[in-house]
């Protein structure tokens, strides 16, 4: 993780605490559960967007642990939920000339502005970055994009509304390369996930890419807005079925009290969670880790009460 990705996450996972770990919290300490205890704690998971099939799972598990504390039943739940998560992976192509790095997601999940934060975060490591405004079907998108270009100081490819994404995509490969940029970052329209002509269209994107550039894009990442509960997951296997995704951004992650949405993700697909969103600034992008969210949903570690 990169240097104040850290504190960055514990500020992003402080209404986790406050939401689903006092809640949790209020089930484990009352020592030995009944079984209106052990449903109401199935009903937290599944509300907190667990998913119903992982949230079953870990109550019948912690149910036969024969943990004679609330401190016990803690610690397992912790190894669980981290069993699950998997070690942390906020790892990027290698710079190359240029990486490419395609971004997905549907319209209101803060793709563009996560486009601009994780730009700000490879500059800052003294990375070229250029962006490619592929969204052409919302002109906004566009001017959101080379807004971020100005204040990043980023070369941005666009072309008028309405253009095709794959034009897009064909300049914006042959300025990085001939910039000799380390990075290109692409952002793609987002209409909804089920919109069969959305995944052809990322299909082409892709397509034109690999055609000028070996091997790209190199890392397709999904932005999934983190108070979009469990339709995200449905947005998450759209995507993956159209054209692969190799992680998730999930952006919000600091307006939801849930967060469950991770683990369903990292669970129905195999993908790691790279990054989250932790506010609105253009530096509020940190590095996922697991440990941190899985305390923070336990209520345990940094900020956790006494």
């Amino acid at each position: 993780m990169a240097e104040g990705d850290r504190p960055r996450l514990l500020a992003g996972v402080a209404k986790l605490r406050s939401g689903l770990a006092s809640q949790l919290a209020g089930v484990f300490g009352r020592g030995s559960l009944s079984e209106d205890d052990w449903e109401e704690l199935e009903d937290l998971l599944i509300a907190a967007d667990v998913g119903p099939t992982f949230a079953a799972e870990l109550v019948e598990e912690l149910r036969g642990s024969g943990a004679g504390s609330d401190a016990e039943l803690v610690e397992i739940a912790r190894r669980r939920l981290l069993d699950r998560l998997g070690e942390p992976d906020v790892s990027l192509p290698a710079p190359g000339k240029p990486a490419v790095i395609l971004i997905v997601g549907v319209n209101g999940s803060g793709k563009t502005t996560t486009i601009a934060k994780l730009a700000a975060r490879l500059k800052q490591e003294g990375h070229a970055v250029v962006l490619a405004a592929g969204d052409t079907f919302r002109a906004g998108a566009i001017a959101q994009l080379q807004h971020w270009g100005r204040v990043l100081g980023l070369r941005v490819i666009a072309q008028a509304p309405g253009a095709d994404p794959g034009s897009v995509a064909y300049d914006a490969a042959d300025a990085a390369q001939a910039s000799g940029a380390d990075y290109l970052i692409v952002d793609t329209a987002g209409r909804l996930q089920t919109d069969s002509n959305l995944m052809r269209e990322l299909e082409k994107v892709a397509r034109v890419l690999a055609r000028r550039i070996a091997g790209a894009p190199h890392q397709t990442l999904l932005v999934l807005d983190g108070m979009s509960g469990l339709n995200g997951l449905s947005q998450s296997r759209k995507f993956a079925e159209g054209v692969g995704l190799d992680g998730v951004v999930i952006s919000k992650l600091d307006g939801t009290a849930k967060g469950g949405i991770a683990l369903s993700v990292v669970e129905e697909l195999g993908i790691p969670v790279k990054f989250v969103g932790t506010g609105e600034g253009i530096g509020d992008l940190a590095g996922f880790d697991p440990g941190v969210f899985v305390d923070a949903i336990l209520g345990r570690g940094p900020g956790a009460e006494n």
